[in-house]
């Protein structure tokens, strides 16, 4: 299997580019965020045409999140569970989810695609929402890993959150001053790692960024933030054997200020004849 996350920046926009990426990679899972659109107003034909069955969740023109994917598609859901709303101005536990969540299993693999909130400022309640909302996902982890712990999950996508200062190269981007790079912001990615999960792409690819702001020439300047990323079990993680930034898609006609991150998974497993049937 060849699964890859990328927060398109609106699918509409960009669905030549997103389509002809997932068909000229081999993509077989193609976890997407910020589709900004609602599930009646995505593209699907485009998908279906190169061979991708897809579940898009939107509430607006914001947010949104996706799965295309050349298998079928099972078990979907649209939040994991006690996962957290927000509402400017609204206080109290019930304020309305937003499309930050999708999850699926498709080939034996339980995978999320996740757009977690930005945070927007250390003092603004998106930021306490932002860190609600890692802990709620923290939970689900760790319960899911306790029942299933050789279920290989993945948890991908924008995480809005530079975990070491070598992930970090834009100028702006100052600790203490603006949100992904705050010690409660990392604590909580540590905090998911600790839940049972790995950052599977960082040991093939240790150094580059996944996003390049469009002000004050970032990308040129290679001025970039590394917030991307394919968390897995341990099953999961085990299974990967190549991975990669693909930095050149932040080029061209009207990029996505991300760039898909992709691993190649091996999910065979050996029985006692020695042959190795593939789960996908």
């Amino acid at each position: 299997m060849r699964l890859a996350t990328w927060n398109v920046n609106s699918i509409r926009a960009r669905i030549v580019r997103t389509v002809d990426f997932a068909v000229r990679e081999g993509i077989d899972v193609l976890a997407m965020q910020e589709i900004k659109c609602k599930p009646e107003q995505f593209p699907y034909e485009a998908f279906e045409e190169a061979g991708y069955h897809v579940e898009a969740h939107g509430l607006n023109q914001w947010n949104g999140v996706a799965i295309a994917s050349r298998e079928p598609i099972e078990d979907v859901e649209y939040a994991f569970p006690d996962m957290p709303g927000f509402l400017k101005g609204h206080e109290g536990p019930d304020a309305p989810q937003e499309a930050r969540a999708i999850g699926a299993t498709i080939g034996g693999v339980r995978v999320w695609s996740l757009y977690v909130p930005n945070g927007r400022s250390l003092d603004d309640p998106h930021f306490t929402y932002k860190l609600h909302w890692l802990e709620a996902l923290r939970r689900y982890t760790q319960d899911t890993l306790r029942r299933e712990p050789d279920l290989p999950l993945a948890l991908v996508g924008d995480f809005n959150i530079a975990p070491t200062d070598a992930d970090n190269g834009d100028p702006t981007v100052v600790e203490g001053v603006t949100t992904h790079v705050s010690p409660e912001e990392r604590r909580a990615f540590q905090d998911l790692l600790d839940a049972g999960l790995v950052d599977t792409v960082r040991p093939l690819v240790p150094t580059g960024y996944t996003y390049w702001d469009y002000k004050q020439l970032r990308f040129p300047r290679n001025e970039g933030l590394r917030i991307d990323f394919i968390l897995g079990s341990e099953r999961f993680a085990d299974a990967v054997t190549e991975a990669s930034i693909h930095r050149e898609e932040r080029k061209g006609e009207i990029p996505s200020d991300h760039v898909p991150v992709v691993v190649d998974l091996d999910l065979r497993d050996e029985d006692e004849d020695g042959d190795r049937p593939m789960i996908f």
